[in-house]
């Protein structure tokens, strides 16, 4: 992505977030959360408010961190790098255990506003786990800290619309589902906590010793 330098590049500058945004929505880790936390609703309204509350603390902590490192030069430590990413991998976990051990027809209120606030925490997590990322391709990128900010507050929106879109394409067939057949539903939600699990462990052993958080040295490269 190029230095602005004319008045014409600005538009394409927050264009150009606003559709890496909307690609950014569709990371694995991504899906697989919002996924396991709209799985628990048998609606597509609920089920696309609960992609844009994802969103919205999404762009929250992303647009606070990383406009710090672009306007203050923040410095993100490798292990507190590590650390945030961590927390995405062990909020993957305790979604993924919810859905498994979780009775929707027993515990009717799952369905209502603890949704959008478990997805708002998570939403909250992975912005502040991707925003070092972020901070670092725009501070290379831009020279104006205005237009810096700008491009983040675009890129957060084209998450937060991506996200809705998800939201609203994966609870259609889950809705279907709860319609024809009784235990459809609930296998769904046992698929994708199952999912969520099992990446949130591989995340915990990629971040924890691969990247060697648990170890002496740890090696971080934002993503």
């Amino acid at each position: 992505m190029p230095i602005i330098s004319s008045p014409m590049e600005p538009l394409a500058l927050l264009s150009l977030g606003l559709l890496l945004g909307v690609r950014h929505a569709t990371d694995p880790d991504h899906v697989v959360a919002i996924a396991a936390i709209a799985a628990r609703t048998r609606r597509v309204w609920p089920a696309t408010q609960i992609g844009i509350v994802w969103g919205l603390g999404h762009t929250l902590t992303l647009f606070i961190v990383a406009s710090g490192i672009v306007l203050f030069n923040w410095v993100v430590p490798p292990r507190l790098g590590l650390g945030m990413e961590l927390c995405v991998a062990v909020a993957l976990v305790l979604i993924g255990l919810l859905n498994v051990r979780g009775h929707h027809h027993n515990h009717p209120e799952l369905a209502g506003p603890s949704g959008p606030r478990r997805a708002f925490i998570v939403g909250l997590v992975h912005g502040l786990a991707g925003s070092a990322a972020v901070a670092l391709l725009v501070a290379a990128s831009v020279q104006d800290p205005r237009w810096a900010c700008a491009y983040l507050l675009a890129f957060g929106t084209g998450t937060l619309l991506g996200m809705a879109v998800i939201t609203t394409g994966f609870a259609l067939p889950v809705a279907s589902a709860a319609a024809r057949w009784t235990c459809g539903e609930r296998v769904i939600r046992i698929a994708t906590g199952g999912v969520s699990v099992a990446m949130g462990l591989w995340l915990v052993y990629q971040i924890g010793w691969h990247d060697g958080l648990f170890l002496a040295a740890p090696s971080w490269t934002p993503h």
